[in-house]
C-alpha cells in the first residue's frame, strides 16, 4: 500500500488563530482529518506531523525513506532559508510536493525564493487547506504512473 508522509514546518501548530487573515481559521488538526480523508477515499496509508524544529524536520524526512513512499512539505519559514531541508530532500530521494497556505509569491519578496522547490516535484500554494488534498492526489498520481 502507498505511504505518505504530510509534514509541517514551523508555526503551522497555531494555525486557526495564527493570522487568520493570511492562513485562514482551519486549525491544523482539521488539516490533518482532511488528509486522513482523502487518503482513505485514495486507498493509502498517510502520517502527518509538525515541528518547530528544522532537526527534528529534516529527521522525518530522512526516516521517511523506510516508510513512506513520498512526502507533502509544508516547510513554513525554513522554505526561504533552510539548506538542510532541500539537502535532505535530496538524500532521500522520495517525491516530495511543497506545500503553502499562502500564494509566497504574492507576499514579501523573501518569501517568494524557496530551497525546497529546487529539489520538489511540484509546488501548491495559495489555496488555503484545499492545496492539501490536492497535493495528496498529484502526489498519488505520480507514484501510479
Amino acid at each position: 500500500m502507498t505511504s505518505l508522509l504530510v509534514l509541517n514546518g514551523p508555526n503551522l501548530n497555531l494555525l486557526g488563530t495564527r493570522q487568520p487573515e493570511i492562513y485562514g481559521s482551519v486549525t491544523l488538526a482539521e488539516i490533518e482529518a482532511l488528509c486522513a480523508e482523502t487518503a482513505a477515499e485514495l486507498g493509502v496509508s498517510i502520517e502527518c506531523a509538525q515541528s518547530n524544529h528544522e532537526g527534528a524536520l529534516v529527521d522525518a524526512i530522512h526516516a521517511a525513506r523506510a516508510r513512506h513512499d513520498g512526502i507533502v512539505l509544508n516547510a513554513g519559514a525554513y522554505t526561504h532559508t533552510s539548506i538542510a531541508l532541500m539537502d535532505a530532500i535530496s538524500s532521500v530521494g522520495l517525491p516530495v510536493i511543497e506545500l503553502h497556505l499562502s500564494n509566497i509569491h504574492a507576499r514579501e519578496d523573501f518569501r517568494a525564493r524557496s530551497y525546497i522547490a529546487r529539489v520538489a516535484l511540484a509546488q501548491i500554494c495559495g489555496l488555503g487547506p484545499a492545496g492539501y488534498p490536492l497535493a495528496i492526489r498529484a502526489l498519488v498520481q505520480h507514484l501510479e504512473s
